[in-house]
């Protein structure tokens, strides 16, 4: 048998057996409904047992919701022997090796390069353990993390074998002093970060797990950075201030997130401000690869930079590429703003230059006196800000670089402004 033979043939058995569980995982959802239709989702999250006779879990279910879970328990244990798993990464390698090892099929769902996912499901684990105390709100993160997940093709058998590697992987880092009780307290914590997810993504079921874009400009304002224009063909329901992921074709299964730089539009065009972050990835794939007319995926719209209902006046800071969600929030509030509302934009930069959209900004503002722009290429942004005026009775939005905006926050709220008024994106600040 040639190479070619084998390679098919063994693609063929890993779809086989993908189609098969997928197959399983429906079959026994519609098992458990008919056997309980009634049931309640209660505090097991919907869960059968590991190990049971038909073969495997039932299913991720549940409504997501924290149920009759003790997290504080759970965060105790976990935190008492985490020394004995750590560090979290090696934990991880171990996890997605065992895991594509054992369920080849699965692999074609992530990014060719592992480091970026790596680091995110790092992360995703050390929020969970910082929060398990609280379950309500943390399975409302959880739910909208569900949400985006629809876009990569996950589906609730996927989970089963997570769990499995997870497992796997806490076995062989504590090794002799791996103990039932911390297994289990994983799994718990698992199983309940699942159950929302899950529930997160049955509850988006009429809302599309992406959308299809096609690029309509492509500016390249500095070497480094680009402004993209791309136009959906349904609308894209965000509001200004928030952001979206972006797949590039050719870097399938990879997401970035990336701010809206415009308010929504009727034609369903959208802007976006892509600074070059390395050599590869997607932000070089943007800047430097992608043209007129080529095709993107994007992720639902999510954050929420400007709440609903609080008419004060509004203080906006950015530094680079942040200046994206202000000029959505300015042209938002230029169509629809409350009465007397005032907007005050100061824009971080190194020098004039740095300024890559101030003219568009500039046209922006003619004519309305309710805006004020202010630059800054001198000197600290934070310094500029907090000493401009008093801003305790704004409301203020921050959004750039990560060492940015917590100075900027840091600066304001000395001032004495209200820490709860000093808004940013946490999912942003990478």
């Amino acid at each position: 048998m040639d190479n070619s033979s084998s390679t098919h043939l063994a693609s063929g058995t890993a779809t086989a057996e993908y189609d098969r569980l997928i197959a399983r995982h429906h079959a026994m959802r519609l098992r458990r409904r008919l056997l309980a239709p009634s049931a309640s989702s209660g505090g097991d999250f919907g869960y059968a047992d590991h190990g049971s006779g038909d073969g495997g879990y039932d299913g991720y279910g549940g409504d997501g919701g924290s149920g009759g879970y003790d997290g504080a328990a759970d965060q105790h244990l976990i935190r008492r022997d985490l020394h004995l798993v750590a560090p979290l990464s090696e934990l991880i390698d171990h996890l997605y090796a065992v895991m594509f090892r054992r369920r080849p099929y699965l692999r074609p769902l992530f990014p060719d390069s592992m480091e970026f996912q790596q680091t995110h499901l790092e992360r995703i684990f050390h929020h969970l353990i910082e929060h398990l105390h609280q379950p309500a709100e943390l399975g409302h993160t959880l739910r909208q993390l569900g949400r985006d997940h629809r876009k990569l093709g996950v589906r609730p058998v996927h989970y089963e074998a997570f769990e499995e590697a997870l497992c796997a992987a806490i076995r062989h880092r504590a090794g002799e002093y791996r103990t039932e009780e911390l297994e289990a307290a994983w799994v718990r914590m698992l199983r309940f970060a699942v159950g929302a997810m899950v529930a997160g993504a049955d509850s988006a079921l009429t809302e599309p797990p992406y959308w299809h874009a096609v690029v309509t400009g492509h500016e390249r304002r500095r070497p480094d950075l680009a402004v993209l224009r791309v136009r959906t063909g349904e609308p894209y329901p965000y509001r200004a201030g928030q952001y979206g992921t972006v797949e590039h074709p050719a870097l399938a299964h990879t997401w970035r997130q990336y701010s809206m730089g415009c308010a929504p539009r009727a034609d369903n065009e959208l802007e976006f401000h892509v600074r070059r972050t390395g050599p590869d990835g997607v932000s070089a794939a943007l800047v430097e690869h992608t043209a007129v007319g080529d095709r993107l995926r994007l992720g639902p719209p999510r954050g929420s930079l400007l709440p609903d209902g609080d008419a004060r006046d509004l203080l906006l800071v950015a530094g680079g590429t942040g200046l994206a969600p202000m000029k959505a929030i300015v042209e938002q509030q230029a169509a629809h703003r409350p009465p007397g509302r005032r907007v005050h934009l100061f824009v971080g930069a190194r020098d004039r230059a740095d300024l890559y959209d101030w003219q568009a900004l500039a046209e922006l503002g003619l004519h309305k006196p309710w805006l004020t722009l202010a630059p800054v290429t001198a000197g600290r942004l934070a310094d500029a800000v907090a000493t401009a005026r008093d801003w305790r009775d704004h409301l203020a939005c921050v959004s750039g670089p990560v060492g940015m905006v917590d100075s900027v926050r840091r600066r304001l709220v000395a001032a004495g402004l209200p820490l709860d008024r000093v808004r940013y994106d946490q999912a942003l600040q990478r």
